[in-house]
């Protein structure tokens, strides 16, 4: 009994003293300070090289597309609609008949307005023979210098009547042509808002239809506030800045146009400047009323460029991890101009040809020893002298 209470004793003691040995042995020569185990194993890593590059600047902003000119055509006389000469979503031009309104009564009004001044002009013909009579009369000291006198006010206020007659005439003319309406510029055609057959007024606040210019075509966007300063200083003086037009996934490039108008004034209450830029839309897609994303051309940089992924952030500013000639990670301080589309443009901080650490960041710290991925044959296969992973030579 006690013989098996001292064996028990004892090993229990080993089996402590074995645990305790045990977290030596786990850690092996991996075992370090630090992360990626500083006198460790070397960090795998995934590198890149700085690359010089012309980079385009760019400041994004969010806009939609306005029709370059828009225009609700309305009926400018009274009267009922004879004819309908436009089919919906039809591109006219300027001058092209869209509607009829029935013409008869304003050609009537017009015939009369003539024969009224016929009449005033016969009698104006008439007073002024009249006239010269009584001008020899009076030479002849036969008629009165009053008599003569009220036959001259005569004929001026026929006169002036046959004028009113002509003005009659000339209203009577132009309400007449605005029997046929005509599309006052080039553009696309709307939803029809009024059918063949109803009567309309002049002052109908709806119109027949609504007619959109497409090309050229504008956007207006807002920028920060900002940005204004940069704007103005990179503004040429012959011609405008380039402006670019995406679509809402900010990929594919819908067009390319021209800032044409930078407003006069801030939205206080957004802090933020408007802008309007205009595009040939030959191609159609731009469309009024489309939200798009908009980017404006400042100026092409030549500069360092690496991947947005070698950029790092930390509580001093942006740094990136470079691999010296001894594959050790060194910590350098970096100033970011621009990332876009995932790639970075660089101002101080990294030169051309050097190697930085794109991937892998994570395990790294100053100092640290960093392993790259081994080249591969043409093919796919491994290093020449390396194990294979492909099948067995059958031998043990």
């Amino acid at each position: 009994m006690w013989i098996l209470l001292v064996l028990a004793i004892v090993g229990s003691f080993g089996w402590f003293a074995s645990k305790k040995q045990s977290p030596a042995k786990e850690g092996g020569p991996g075992a370090g300070p630090g992360r990626g185990g500083l006198g460790g194993f070397p960090v795998p890593v995934i590198a890149g090289v700085v690359q010089q590059k012309e980079v385009p600047i760019y400041l994004d902003g969010l806009g939609t597309v306005q029709a370059f000119n828009t225009v609700t055509v309305h009926s400018r006389v009274d009267g009922q609609i004879v004819k309908i000469a436009f089919v919906e979503g039809q591109d006219v031009h300027a001058g092209d008949v869209l509607a009829q309104i029935d013409p008869a009564p304003f050609q009537a009004q017009l015939d009369q307005n003539a024969a009224k001044k016929a009449q005033d002009e016969a009698q104006l013909a008439i007073a002024r023979l009249t006239l010269d009579r009584d001008k020899e009369l009076l030479t002849s000291k036969i008629l009165a210098q009053q008599d003569y006198d009220t036959q001259k006010a005569m004929v001026d206020q026929l006169v002036a009547t046959v004028r009113g007659d002509q003005a009659a005439i000339d209203n009577a003319t132009v309400q007449l042509a605005y029997t046929t309406i005509t599309s006052p510029l080039d553009g696309r055609t709307g939803i029809r808002m009024i059918d063949q057959g109803n009567i309309v007024h002049a002052t109908d606040s709806n119109g027949l239809v609504v007619i959109t210019e497409l090309h050229p075509i504008s956007v207006t966007f807002t920028l920060p506030e900002q940005n204004l300063q940069a704007i103005r200083q990179h503004l040429p003086s012959s011609g405008a800045l380039t402006a670019l037009a995406l679509d809402r996934d900010n990929r594919a490039t819908l067009s390319e146009g021209k800032l044409a108008v930078i407003d006069n004034q801030i939205d206080i209450t957004t802090g933020t400047i408007r802008l309007k830029a205009t595009f040939e839309n030959n191609d159609l897609k731009l469309w009024p009323g489309q939200f798009v994303n908009v980017r404006l051309l400042l100026e092409t940089r030549q500069g360092p460029v690496v991947a947005a992924s070698v950029v790092q952030h930390g509580p001093d500013g942006d740094f990136a991890f470079v691999i010296s000639n001894d594959l050790t990670a060194q910590v350098r301080p970096i100033k970011v101009a621009q990332v876009d589309r995932g790639q970075a443009l660089i101002d101080e901080g990294l030169t051309a040809g050097e190697r930085v650490v794109e991937d892998g960041q994570y395990k790294l710290q100053p100092g640290s020893k960093v392993k790259l991925p081994e080249p591969k044959e043409a093919g796919g296969g491994d290093k020449p002298g390396g194990k294979s992973k492909g099948k067995s030579n059958g031998t043990s």
